[in-house]
């Protein structure tokens, strides 16, 4: 879900990644190191350890704003989702101190539950950093992983396109940079951290890449699958977008080298099946619970996010939390998430970088046919052009809404593959402009036959094909004021894009009534404590941090999730009882309602269902109408340390 909304569903779709073709056909960047033979680097050079340090830094700057009062500062773009996310690491935390299944919580939505597997759960983080969460509380472990993700898929994304795929070291650290802090990935780093988790993506892409080599079919597939398995407990989403870009790859070679594509495609599924089998075998308890588990649901109630396309303008656009962006251009266009907002001088790079480059490399042709299909598959059931829809159909008005897939997925995310595709792009431009990089290593052991051959390798000079003359004694340098120009435009076109520190705001700290465990002799096992507001995806942002901030040492009701309504669609937060409408309604208008006997029995009931024995009122900045509802509904509270509160357990 994007900035406008509250939180992100989850695509409820089983998935494995699809792989693509080994990469080493890059005429542009000849020295690929496939590692299928020869020996692998074991240690990292100097420019290794400092582009991995500064990507660190960026992340640490990213995330300033919140280090400033780590423990009382949320987003000011979604503070509901950082809220949730907060809740997410408790989540963890308490799973495994308690031996709890962390596949579904009790500790929000009381008495029902919460289905984790069917939310943006983050299980794959969450548990592994428990330790740290009980040390340290989620507050600094969230600002600590945030940072921490956004540097490791620089990181990941960074060895894949040095070792993999470019020559020059800084042409991968500005490849590597851009995958990790792009526009739209920086934007979702506004409350939504499932989103900035992507360090798994490019050992996936890489290894998918690898399901060619002969002979390693079995290890590479059963690799291949730990690490599918292991991505579907953080993002499912991002690995559907994956697949679906390697799936597009795979037919593009396909099409550009048919006979290549045919010599390999029994050891390529072969190593799909194993992968595929063993991510399924690893998931399948966790997916069936997805779908048939409690409080699972299908689809979401409306279609919320079909008809979130991108507005063409978007592409041109600086995003707001970068040196060129501002907050002004979200009231024009800012309706949809900021997935690309690629500013202007990108978007006239990447177009001149493909017209030099895609007659001389398959990469590139491949990355050309990513960003068009991904980018136009994007715009959504209409077209939207500078914030306003044109009436033009879009091409997914002619999907059924109601496809198993579709309904969950939000077209604008698609071009987070764009993204992709952009920023591997990125390298293979520096690398060119470059000339030549580190000495060539040798040639992989099976190379996949060149355009127009039978067998023959692809031509490995990445200088022929880049239009500079070879000799024997290697490739020869572009003339310095070419690279000069190559250099000065790549620079220009990304430097706008570096982000700032992410907006936060101040958020009222728990009641000292609940930090220092003075409710326990209140709430005995079985029973639960209902803050006041009772939390939900509109109201309630400073009481779920009560449950968050204590590492869920008390359930709550309702809450902030995706969960069933009575016809099992998915709709944000638990239905609205009687009570909990009352309280939103006099939060709205500041206003006490009219309130009747049956108001007053209906409470009671609802408390019951709650299964309540302690209700609590804090500060808030509706306070006074909020303890004038509850007491006409329950009677005078009592004071106790900096809260109202209302004993029911002999009522309920």
């Amino acid at each position: 879900m994007g900035a406008k909304s509250p939180k992100s569903p989850p695509v409820r779709w089983p998935v494995v990644a699809v792989p693509v073709v080994n990469p080493s056909l890059n005429p542009v960047s000849p020295t690929v190191e496939t590692q299928s033979t020869g020996r692998p680097r074991r240690r990292p050079a100097r420019a290794d350890v400092l582009a991995i340090g500064a990507y660190v830094l960026l992340g640490v700057v990213v995330c300033l704003n919140y280090w400033g009062d780590v423990n009382n500062r949320v987003s000011s773009h979604l503070p509901t989702d950082h809220s949730w996310f907060e809740w997410l690491f408790s989540h963890g935390a308490y799973s495994l101190r308690n031996l709890e299944n962390p596949l579904f919580s009790t500790q929000q939505n009381a008495p029902d539950g919460v289905n984790m597997m069917a939310n943006t759960s983050l299980l794959g983080v969450t548990l592994p950093l428990a330790p740290l969460t009980w040390l340290l509380g989620p507050q600094v472990v969230y600002a600590l992983y945030l940072g921490g993700a956004l540097a490791a898929t620089a990181g990941t994304a960074y060895w894949m396109l040095s070792r993999h795929l470019v020559r020059s070291r800084a042409a991968a650290f500005i490849g590597g940079g851009f995958l990790g802090f792009a526009p739209g990935i920086v934007h979702h780093a506004n409350g939504q951290p499932n989103f900035v988790s992507n360090f798994l993506l490019p050992l996936i892409v890489v290894r998918v890449f690898r399901l060619t080599e002969p002979g390693r079919w079995r290890r590479n597939g059963l690799v291949l699958g730990l690490l599918v398995a292991y991505q579907i407990f953080i993002n499912e989403e991002m690995l559907l977008l994956t697949a679906l870009a390697c799936l597009v790859v795979v037919i593009a070679y396909a099409i550009m080298r048919p006979r290549a594509a045919r010599q390999r495609a029994g050891t390529f599924a072969a190593g799909l099946g194993v992968g595929g089998g063993l991510a399924l075998l690893l998931t399948a308890y966790p997916i069936w619970f997805q779908f048939n588990g409690p409080q699972s649901y299908r689809g979401l109630q409306g279609g919320v996010f079909h008809s979130w396309g991108e507005d063409l303008v978007a592409f041109v656009t600086f995003p707001r939390d970068t040196i060129a962006g501002t907050e002004a251009v979200e009231k024009t266009i800012g309706l949809t998430e900021q997935n690309t907002w690629f500013g202007w001088p990108l978007v006239l790079l990447c177009v001149v970088a493909l017209a030099m480059l895609v007659r001389r490399s398959l990469v590139a042709r491949i990355l050309a046919v990513l960003v068009v299909f991904f980018s136009v598959a994007a715009l959504g059931p209409e077209i939207r052009f500078n914030g306003k829809l044109t009436g033009i159909p879009g091409p997914w008005s002619y999907i059924p809404e109601d496809l198993p897939l579709v309904e969950m997925m939000m077209p604008t995310r698609l071009t987070l593959v764009t993204t992709a595709a952009l920023g591997v792009l990125l390298a293979l431009a520096w690398d060119a402009v470059a000339g030549r990089g580190r000495p060539p290593v040798p040639a992989p052991r099976a190379p996949l036959p060149a355009e127009g051959s039978a067998g023959a390798p692809e031509p490995t000079s990445g200088a022929e094909s880049a239009g500079v003359s070879e000799s024997a004694s290697g490739t020869r340098r572009r003339p310095r004021w070419q690279q000069a120009v190559g250099y000065a435009a790549i620079t220009l076109a990304v430097l706008p894009l570096i982000p700032t520190p992410l907006p936060a705001e101040p958020v009222d700290p728990p009641p000292t009534f609940i930090t220092s465990g003075a409710w326990r002799p209140y709430v005995p096992d079985g029973r639960t404590l209902v803050p006041v507001p009772i939390p939900s995806n509109v109201h309630g942002l400073s009481t779920l941090r009560w449950s968050a901030l204590t590492q869920h040492q008390f359930p709550i009701p309702a809450g902030y999730f995706i969960g069933p309504n009575l016809d099992g669609e998915g709709v944000f937060g638990a239905p609205n009882r009687h009570t909990s409408t009352l309280i939103y309604r006099s939060m709205d208008s500041g206003e006490l309602p009219e309130l009747t006997d049956e108001d007053r029995q209906r409470a009671v009931e609802d408390l019951r269902f709650w299964r309540a024995s302690v209700v609590v009122l804090g500060a808030h900045p509706r306070e006074a109408v909020l303890r004038e509802l509850m007491s006409a509904l329950l009677g005078e509270p009592q004071r106790v340390d900096d809260v109202w509160l209302w004993d029911v357990r002999d009522r309920v």
